[in-house]
């Protein structure tokens, strides 16, 4: 049977108050959770050491997933820019779907509530610091205190040009702007008021976290946001973790694909142009080995804000959640970037620990990022703004055998859609006129190297896909339409 919300947050916070089931701490009745949100930047669902990868290292993240509960099917929407990670961090903070964003996510209206927003109106103190890709006035507004916030995309790891908190919300850009060509792996900035020399970025955000964790005194509950610019490239790290990959040694994905062996409309984006054309075996060892590297670098960092939390005192009631805002092929199907709608590409990982969280547990439910936000929403018992189109997944988190929906639809730009409903997935394609379906078994083909759409026993199958693809699109506001053969093709 399923419960109504007010029952579930009933029982929610009678379990909080009992507590007897391993994994899960004592906090009272009166007493909300502080959340501390982690979020990495490009980092894909399958590498975590404990979740099936065992080339990884990443005890800290190990820990937490043994400590709390992992969805194996959490996902991101798409994008609607080759930034994804700009659209995906609006969804994120807003709860809306791709196609409610506006200006691709670079700014948030006042009328689309935001999380941290949320829980500041509602008496939490809100740090911020990192990547903030969303506009100075909606970080403004979402915030309470913060520091070490870099406005923008990209940086150098070791030179990161941030700004300290200014109350004002003006932060006034202290140097002018720098352009260079945007296709390499060299790095331009637009605006700080400082920049710490030779520290790298995961080391940064973490110091300035850890200084709220120890500084803070107050009596109302804190919502942290720790957003990471790693593992991004340009993937540098300190020696130490890099010289605990040898490439020599990194596995080959079985997608493997020396070229993508068709035109998905984003072959010459930047992130493709990171490795030359064709891919080698040797090449793509070596960027895998460098993007481990960072990750686990990452989690050390990650590791010493844990730690300072625990230290606090405030760790029992404390919510953690990890994510990342999306995948990245690094070699997978010929590709190194995030621009398609590959498993690689969008789907992340996700944990949630913490009072309420079951330890040692998994959930396949189907959820999206934007369903972060009303989740929280019912951990903390705060009211879900009518603005946010996500689905709470508290009751997932309750009951293992609790669905939120039973498919996830994905976009990206103008020219790709597609659909995972139960083990099956479904790419649709319009580049430049010429449509492209593919369609894979995921049960069987997770690494989606075998596409069977040209196959006669599977046409219904795909007829019944694309129907409910066209469905859930009109659902979440995207404007695509399958019946019109030029669907692909940007209006003018």
């Amino acid at each position: 049977m399923s419960l109504s919300r007010r029952d579930f947050l009933r029982n929610l916070a009678s379990a909080t108050i009992a507590c007897s089931l391993p994994g899960l701490v004592s906090c009272s009745r009166r007493q909300l959770p502080n959340i501390l949100f982690l979020f990495a930047d490009d980092q894909r669902f399958n590498t975590i050491h404990a979740l099936d990868n065992k080339e990884i290292q990443t005890p800290t993240l190990d820990r937490l997933v043994s400590q709390g509960t992992n969805f194996t099917n959490a996902y991101i929407m798409g994008g609607n820019s080759g930034a994804v990670c700009m659209p995906s961090r609006a969804m994120l903070l807003t709860g809306r779907t791709l196609a409610h964003l506006q200006q691709d996510g670079h700014t948030i209206p006042v009328e689309h509530t935001m999380m941290p927003e949320l829980f500041r109106q509602h008496g939490y103190v809100t740090f911020g610091t990192g990547k903030w890709h969303n506009g100075r006035s909606a970080y403004a507004r979402c915030f309470t205190t913060g520091d070490e916030i870099m406005f923008g995309g990209m940086s150098d790891h070791w030179n990161v040009p941030c700004y300290h908190f200014d109350s004002t919300g003006k932060y006034a850009a202290r140097t002018p702007v720098v352009t260079r060509p945007f296709f390499s792996n060299k790095i331009t900035w637009k605006g700080y008021d400082h920049i710490t020399d030779g520290k790298h970025s995961s080391e940064l955000f973490a110091d300035a976290a850890i200084r709220f964790l120890n500084d803070y005194q107050g009596r109302h509950p804190f919502f942290m946001y720790v957003a990471f610019t790693a593992p991004h490239d340009p993937r540098t790290m300190p020696q130490q973790y890099l010289d605990m990959y040898d490439p020599n040694k990194i596995s080959i994905p079985p997608n493997f694909l020396p070229v993508h062996p068709f035109d998905n409309g984003e072959l010459m984006i930047r992130d493709e142009r990171l490795a030359p054309h064709p891919r080698t075996e040797a090449i793509i060892r070596r960027h895998i080995a460098d993007y481990y590297a960072m990750i686990t670098h990452l989690d050390a960092q990650i590791d010493r804000i844990l730690k300072t939390l625990q230290a606090s005192g405030k760790g029992d009631n404390t919510i953690i959640v990890f994510s990342a805002d999306n995948g990245l092929a690094v070699g997978q199907h010929g590709l190194m970037g995030k621009q398609n709608l590959y498993e690689h590409s969008v789907h992340v990982p996700l944990i949630f620990a913490g009072p309420g969280v079951p330890a040692g547990e998994t959930r396949d439910a189907f959820c999206y990022l934007p369903d972060i936000f009303p989740t929280l929403c019912d951990f903390a018992s705060l009211p879900i703004p009518k603005t946010v189109d996500g689905k709470s997944f508290a009751k997932a988190i309750a009951d293992p055998t609790y669905q939120i929906r039973d498919a996830v639809v994905f976009g990206y730009k103008h020219f790709q859609r597609g659909i995972r409903d139960g083990d099956w997935k479904l790419i649709k394609y319009n580049v430049h006129g010429t449509q492209r379906t593919q369609l894979f078994h995921l049960a069987k083909d997770p690494w989606e190297t075998r596409n069977l759409a040209n196959d006669p026993a599977q046409q219904q199958r795909i007829h019944q896909l694309e129907a409910k693809l066209q469905t859930l699109l009109n659902e979440s506001g995207d404007p695509v339409n399958f019946s019109v053969p030029d669907w692909g093709i940007p209006p003018v």
